[in-house]
């Protein structure tokens, strides 16, 4: 009889102790906040794509948090495959999808700061779809050619920064010619073959035609 009655408050004390773990699990969930992997631009030049970000962030967690002390649902590793545990953990994958498509902006937007761009430079190449290396190249180009006056022919040894760029870009095309800025037999000819090659008037001088032959 007394090991009978030792047997029952044994099997009481479990129930209970049980009853006060599932409890504490209930109201006590594990880190449930959303952690980013990545440095965030909050600079960034779309600021509603920041707060969207962060209301994501919070209806994810809220979410995660409710599932598990209202459901006893851990979306992020589910325990089993109920229909209402397979619909939080949909929910659950719709809404990390919300943060990931903002997340990858903003890190998108920090690298890019990262390499000295600017909020407009990036808006730019956002909304054109331009990669970074083709804004870039671009970009160089563009201040290639503003060194370029229609106006003031090159003469013979003449040397600047223009004439290094063209006798590097003629190089970039197959030509083997010095690279020190200086206008001579060797870089004309260069200029010359080149012009023919692409149908223009092969005459060695450069003009806006030549030039944006060179650059293309």
């Amino acid at each position: 009889m007394k090991q009978l009655i030792i047997l029952l408050l044994l099997i009481i004390a479990f129930f209970i102790g049980y009853g006060q773990y599932a409890q504490y699990k209930r109201f006590n969930s594990p880190d449930v906040d959303y952690k980013k992997s990545k440095e965030i631009d909050l600079a960034y030049y779309n600021q509603e794509a920041v707060i969207n970000y962060y209301k994501a962030t919070e209806d994810l967690n809220s979410f995660v948090k409710m599932q598990w002390t209202v459901n006893d649902i851990d979306v992020r590793t589910p325990e089993d495959d109920t229909e209402e545990t397979k619909l939080a953990v949909t929910k659950y994958a719709d809404k990390l999808a919300t943060i990931k498509y903002y997340e990858s902006k903003l890190e998108k937007s920090a690298e890019l700061k990262s390499k000295g761009l600017s909020n407009k430079e990036i808006q730019f190449l956002e909304n054109s779809g331009t990669d970074l290396e083709s804004y870039q190249k671009s970009t160089l180009i563009k201040k290639i050619k503003s060194m370029f006056n229609p106006d003031k022919v090159f003469v013979y040894s003449q040397k600047n920064a223009l004439i290094f760029e063209i006798q590097k870009q003629l190089n970039l095309k197959g030509f083997h010619i010095t690279l020190d800025g200086v206008y001579k037999i060797e870089t004309l000819n260069a200029i010359k073959e080149f012009e023919a090659k692409n149908n223009l008037l092969a005459d060695g001088v450069l003009d806006i035609l030549t030039l944006d032959a060179l650059f293309k």
